[in-house]
């Protein structure tokens, strides 16, 4: 059998993935039309990859949940996403919109954003719905690099259009494109097909079989367990992902051990909530320091790994010099993170992603299954007692 497939040039690129990977366009076939239209600026092929994976990414979280939903996208995977579960008063704190009119939209933006604001910064956003006057504002301060969403109030497109002085990427979404059944990728000359990634993950094909002793899965706990997994579907292998309330709080991507994985995704959610912490949230910062420059701040206050150069910089930041936050404080504080629901890309295949996993309040998890030590798994589950759910559904992402 022979596959006959043509290319139509739609627009010249500045550039591939580096500068000297010149020419480089945007194609499609001719039978498809591209998934979204350019309203302003002008993408990069990084641009491209992060625009379509996080567009398809939060469009799955909105189909699934009946929620807004928002993305941040760094290097072809989520720094962070979300749904539009309300703030409480301390993370309108962190995330600094105290006292903001805040649509659902932005909430879920807000929180996308807030997981991991040094990934997040110069990110690509996808949003589920249209962009809102209350949204672009929150974007408008935000160090980004473009955005894909359906549609567009006037007010708010306007503002998006003027960032970067009128250089910011903006794409509309078609949300009744129709991508084909079957996808075709070219490396080093050789053609790769497969079926598109096209199950719809939900609550029904995600957890229905619970295999641990504690069968208890609440309803924000099962939101949070599609919202992990559906976030792990557009995530670069492997990948483990920690979620509570309705947003991702750390993401382990692309990396080789699992068990690597689940430490850096642990470590990232223990960073969000020590974010929470009252001596982080009352540094005393001087007048005029920016918020980029107050959110690096506030991490290296909490990491304490400051080289001599680095500390004597960060000093300067504060009318006087802050109290520590010693690394008692830090685990006494860290007690209080509960009911974190976990997702894993790929069976677990030893109970030490579990014994990792119960150090950052991990409650609730969902993995495909099917390793050789599943039972050793089952059981480390239940010592915790965590509820966990075998979905037989792998989604590994290249």
């Amino acid at each position: 059998m022979t596959i006959q497939r043509s290319y139509h040039p739609l627009f010249p690129l500045k550039y591939g993935c580096n500068p000297h990977q010149q020419p480089a366009a945007l194609l499609s076939t001719r039978q498809s039309p591209l998934p979204f239209e350019v309203l302003n600026g002008r993408p990069g092929y990084i641009n491209l990859l992060d625009a379509l994976n996080a567009w398809q990414l939060v469009w799955e979280l909105d189909q699934s949940l009946n929620l807004a939903a928002a993305a941040s996208f760094k290097h072809v995977s989520p720094a962070g996403s979300a749904v539009g579960t309300p703030l409480s008063e301390v993370l309108e704190e962190v995330y600094d919109c105290q006292g903001k009119d805040l649509s659902e939209l932005a909430v879920a933006y807000l929180r996308a954003r807030g997981a991991d604001p040094l990934s997040s910064f110069g990110d690509f956003i996808a949003l589920s719905r249209k962009v809102d006057l209350s949204t672009a504002k929150i974007i408008r301060n935000q160090v980004s690099d473009g955005l894909i969403a359906p549609a567009f109030e006037p007010e708010a497109l306007e503002i998006l259009k003027a960032k970067k002085g009128g250089s910011y990427v903006v794409l509309q979404a078609d949300p009744e494109y129709t991508a084909p059944d079957e996808e075709f990728r070219e490396i080093y000359g050789v053609v790769f097909q497969q079926q598109r990634n096209n199950l719809l993950l939900n609550a029904e094909n995600l957890l229905g079989e619970l295999v641990t002793e504690n069968k208890s899965l609440p309803t924000n706990a099962q939101r949070d367990l599609v919202l992990a997994a559906i976030t792990l579907k557009y995530t670069q292998s492997n990948s483990v992902g920690y979620a509570l309330d309705g947003q991702m709080i750390g993401i382990g991507a692309g990396q080789q051990s699992r068990i690597d994985c689940t430490k850096l995704a642990g470590r990232k959610a223990d960073l969000w909530f020590l974010r929470q912490h009252p001596k982080v949230r009352s540094l005393p910062f001087a007048d005029g320091v920016k918020a980029v420059d107050r959110t690096n701040a506030r991490v290296a206050y909490i990491e304490g790994e400051m080289t001599p150069p680095e500390k004597q910089a960060w000093l300067q930041l504060f009318h006087q010099p802050p109290p520590l936050l010693d690394s008692e404080q830090k685990q006494e504080w860290l007690t209080q993170l509960q009911g974190v629901a976990l997702a894993s890309d790929a069976f677990f295949p030893f109970r030490d992603n579990l014994d990792q996993a119960s150090r950052h309040g991990v409650k609730y998890v969902v993995q495909p299954g099917g390793s050789n030590r599943d039972e050793q798994v089952i059981t480390a589950a239940n010592e915790y007692g965590m509820t966990m759910a075998f979905s037989k559904i792998r989604l590994f992402h290249h």
